[in-house]
C-alpha cells in the first residue's frame, strides 16, 4: 500500500473557538487515536490532496512535534454547504493489530458475455477487508474474462491470503447482464 507523509504541530488550546480561529488560518484539526495515547494537532489544509482526492487507498506517515505515527484515515467531516474539510480523524497503525479499511475494486479482462452485446453492471466500488497493513494491496483485482451473459462474481468468491473480507459473501460486485442486442451464438 502506497504512503503520504504528513506533518503537522501539536494544538495548544482545544474547543470550537480555537478550531475556528485555525481552519480561518488555513490549518485543519486533528486527532490520532488507538495507540498508547490521543493526540490533537493540525495540518495545513494542502497537504491533504495527495490523500482524500484520490480513488487510492493510502496510509500515512504522520508526523507531529517530534512524535511518528503511521496511521490511516478513520473519519473525515465536511461543511455541508461549502464541502470545506472540517476536521479528521487518523487510527493509528499498531504493529501485529488488524486494520479494517475499504479497498478500491479493479476490473480486468475482457468478458465474452460483454463482447456478444452484454452490459457491465459494476454493483461495488469498494470492499471492506480486515489485516495487518503490511498485508492489505492497493487495490482488489477483479478478473471477468470468463463471465459469460448473466453470470455474477460475489464477494465470498474472492481470496486473499492474510485478508479477511468484512462485507457480506453473497454482495454482488459484478455482473454481465442481459440486453436487448445479445447476439445468440451456437
Amino acid at each position: 500500500m502506497k504512503s503520504v507523509s504528513i506533518s503537522g504541530s501539536l494544538r495548544e488550546n482545544v474547543g470550537k473557538k480555537d478550531a475556528k480561529a485555525q481552519r480561518a488560518k488555513g490549518y485543519i484539526p486533528c486527532v490520532v487515536y488507538g495507540g498508547k495515547e490521543q493526540l490533537q494537532f493540525v495540518v495545513e489544509e494542502e497537504q491533504f490532496h495527495h490523500l482524500l482526492f484520490t480513488p487510492e487507498v493510502k496510509y500515512v506517515e504522520l508526523e507531529v512535534g517530534d512524535k511518528k505515527f503511521e496511521a490511516i484515515v478513520q473519519a473525515t467531516q465536511w461543511h455541508p454547504i461549502t464541502d470545506h474539510l472540517l476536521h479528521v480523524d487518523f487510527l493509528e497503525v499498531v504493529e501485529g493489530k488488524q486494520i479494517t479499511i475499504g479497498l478500491p475494486v479493479k476490473i480486468t479482462g475482457t468478458s465474452p458475455g460483454v463482447l456478444r452485446g452484454g452490459k457491465l453492471v459494476k454493483k461495488l466500488r469498494k470492499i471492506t477487508v480486515k489485516g495487518l497493513l503490511k498485508d492489505i494491496p492497493e487495490e482488489i483485482t477483479v478478473d471477468i474474462s470468463n463471465l459469460e451473459i448473466n453470470d455474477m462474481i460475489k464477494v465470498g468468491e474472492l481470496s486473499l491470503p492474510h485478508i479477511t473480507f468484512i462485507e457480506n459473501p453473497g454482495t454482488l460486485i459484478v455482473s454481465i447482464a442481459s440486453t436487448r442486442n445479445v447476439v445468440e451464438t451456437q
